[in-house]
């Protein structure tokens, strides 16, 4: 998913292009490539970042336009061209890698239609990290880090399912760039 407008991180550029070693979603994309867990990466982009587009069809990705009117609704719309179980990533995890994202496919129970991964709120605390969006579960308050694997054929009329969740604190999905102050923070790192 990279088709956002990143307008909370009230950047000149777009967000996904913005530097850390390399541009944040190549970091994404590599780390994909490297675990050889996937037979194709495919980039959900909008109108709203021509350029981050115009990036990945350079690197060789393939690119797949959606709405551009929010994460979920294009979520759900780029769903609907898939027949078999999708990593749905976020581009924003600048410290993903390759190893984390095998855990994450082992650690993932094929048979659930949605499984999410969440990441436990004293953990991010303890990294002075902060999500807008959590989720209680088991009695603990969750946020999630923008990973999901979705089977759209056992999906009926993508409306509300049932998650299953995978806990997973780890710095590598942790940090999730929203705003400024996250770009900051993972630039002093």
């Amino acid at each position: 998913m990279c088709g956002g407008k990143g307008t909370r991180m009230q950047a000149s550029k777009e967000k996904l292009l913005l530097t850390y070693k390399n541009p944040i979603i190549q970091h994404v994309i590599s780390a994909l490539q490297g675990s050889g867990c996937f037979a194709k990466i495919v980039a959900a982009t909008s109108h709203n970042a021509p350029r981050t587009r115009e990036f990945l069809t350079n690197l060789g990705v393939f690119t797949m336009d959606t709405a551009g009117k929010g994460y979920v609704y294009d979520l759900n719309h780029i769903l609907h061209n898939f027949d078999e179980s999708v990593f749905v990533i976020s581009g924003d995890l600048p410290l993903l890698d390759s190893e984390i994202i095998k855990q994450i496919v082992q650690k993932t129970n094929t048979s659930n239609p949605w499984t999410t991964v969440l990441i436990s709120k004293e953990f991010l605390d303890s990294l002075y990290l902060k999500q807008e969006y959590t989720v209680i579960y088991n009695k603990k308050q969750y946020s999630y880090c923008g990973i999901s694997i979705v089977d759209p054929t056992k999906l009926t009329d993508m409306k509300s399912v049932d998650e299953s969740y995978i806990i997973l604190d780890d710095k590598r999905i942790a940090l999730n760039l929203n705003t400024k102050e996250d770009y900051d923070l993972l630039c002093a790192s």
